[in-house]
């Protein structure tokens, strides 16, 4: 597939107008005829949050996921894996890729990417799936319906770097799916995290050699090393890491990551943990001192981008280095998971990134539209429903910002309007329903939703000796959209020395 541009003027997205961001949808996509007939999934359902409770004893009693992944990458090392975790698909100096961060729930929001993705996938040669891959927790037998099928028909081979969603088995699904690992001996149960950790659930090999059939051409196969890797290229390197549950890095992977990004050749940072998002610096921390960040940064490491999933939208902060360089750091999560909120996001000021060089997806009056509806309906409060028309006249009043779609300023924003703004976390208030921080630590589940417009995401990345090029489409659920991916995002970074 030719390298993708913007035609300005013709292509229609939510940068655009209301329809091209999928409000007043009146034909819903075909991808529903993609969705098994028993696909139902609900985070609402209280032994859903139960089998994701490591979450919650790694923050209590620590993150094992260090100890683990060492364990398995000894194992791969003893399979004889190569030690420098290298994937070389014979790309040549151009080509182009897909990345999906967080996408598996397979439910309508997962399946609804997949037309687009196709579609503006033809031709590329590898996909890259950034953080839980299946959720709630990386359960091998789950991989059928939310991996196997959505991706039957895209014709490359798909890497993965594993989420904390992925990590509550124990990794024993991904090990098994993505790098053909047979499981680990169960180690020893030691105190309360031990007594209450969820252990990994058995893999019926049966089921997974059916599943792995859906995706069973030669085109489509790939082994991977170990759960973090380099995919080699000669213009450009694309290095995976793991960042478990907590987002630390163990001393092991710190010392391989220093070896690769040593290569002298350009990188892109794939991490499971953002580095920058919702205007705050999160730097992953390495074992024995530093962050990723650190390594990120190195003008002798030459990275030029650092994508991270785990948080369910797209962000992106364009870095100015001290140096002149411009690093992208870019939040891609959106994929199929349920969506974070952009409009509690505040007013950008970070790194010396301003408002105006900020870019997310949804819009901030996006999301708090959608947030209205969602609470309206659940609560049975249409008090609290603003039109996109009119979140968009508070969130331009909020942020102050130059809008990037036309927003009515004569609009007169009403008592009403107001405390459904406060009460949905668009304005500082002491009361509001759990949309900010509370809401994204541990509520952020009660924001699933199946109808249009979704607001997912994906990244299509074109390489060339001389450039890279980024573009982010959507994906609504609406026909118009899935017949024709919006692009809501479009950068080009040299790779020249």
């Amino acid at each position: 597939m030719a390298d993708l541009t913007i035609e300005h003027g013709e292509q229609q997205s939510s940068r655009t107008s209301e329809a091209g961001a999928g409000w007043g949808c009146e034909q819903i996509g075909r991808f529903t005829d993609l969705r098994p007939d028993d696909a139902i999934f609900s985070w609402l359902n209280p032994s859903t949050l139960w089998r994701s409770r490591n979450e919650v004893l790694a923050g209590l009693f620590g993150d094992p996921s260090g100890e683990v992944r060492a364990r398995w990458v000894a194992a791969q090392h003893a399979r004889g894996v190569d030690p420098g975790h290298r994937i070389d698909p014979g790309l040549g100096h151009s080509f182009s890729f897909l990345l999906l961060g967080d996408p598996g729930e397979g439910d309508a929001s997962q399946y609804a990417v997949v037309p687009g993705l196709l579609k503006v996938g033809a031709g590329t040669d590898f996909a890259v799936v950034a953080s839980d891959v299946v959720y709630p927790t990386g359960a091998g037998d789950e991989y059928g319906d939310k991996f196997f099928r959505p991706y039957k028909d895209y014709q490359a081979p798909i890497y993965a770097i594993p989420g904390n969603h992925d990590w509550y088995d124990g990794l024993g699904g991904f090990m098994r799916v993505f790098c053909d690992a047979p499981p680990l001996r169960p180690m020893p149960r030691k105190g309360l995290r031990g007594l209450l950790w969820r252990r990994p659930d058995p893999i019926d090999e049966d089921r997974l050699r059916e599943a792995r059939a859906l995706r069973g051409a030669p085109a489509q196969r790939a082994v991977q090393p170990a759960p973090y890797w380099v995919i080699e290229s000669d213009s450009l390197l694309v290095v995976g890491v793991d960042t478990g549950i907590k987002g630390s890095i163990d001393r092991q992977q710190t010392a391989w990551l220093r070896r690769v990004s040593a290569d002298p050749r350009p990188k892109i940072l794939v991490t499971g943990k953002p580095i920058y998002t919702r205007n705050v610096y999160k730097p992953s921390p390495l074992e024995g001192g530093g962050t990723i960040d650190d390594i990120v940064r190195d003008p002798a490491h030459r990275y030029v981008a650092a994508i991270g999933g785990d948080v369910h939208n797209y962000q992106r902060y364009p870095v100015r280095l001290a140096d002149g360089r411009t690093i992208q750091y870019v939040v891609s999560g959106g994929a199929g998971a349920f969506m974070h909120a952009t409009h509690t996001i505040e007013r950008i000021d970070v790194a010396g990134v301003e408002e105006d060089d900020f870019r997310a997806y949804p819009l901030r009056g996006d999301s708090l539209s959608f947030y209205s509806q969602l609470y309206a309906r659940r609560l049975r409060m249409k008090w609290l429903y603003l039109t996109p028309t009119e979140a968009s006249r508070i969130m331009l009043e909020q942020i102050r910002n130059t809008p990037v779609r036309p927003v009515d300023r004569s609009l007169k924003i009403t008592r009403r309007m107001r405390w459904a703004a406060r009460m949905l976390g668009a304005w500082p208030w002491p009361l509001r329903l759990p949309v900010k921080r509370v809401f994204h630590r541990h509520l952020s589940e009660f924001s699933d939703w199946d109808e249009p417009p979704l607001f997912k995401q994906f990244l299509r990345l074109t390489v060339t000796p001389e450039k890279l090029t980024v573009s982010c489409f959507a994906a609504t659920g609406c026909l118009p959209q899935e017949e024709n991916p919006p692009i809501e995002d479009h950068f080009e970074i040299s790779l020249k020395p």
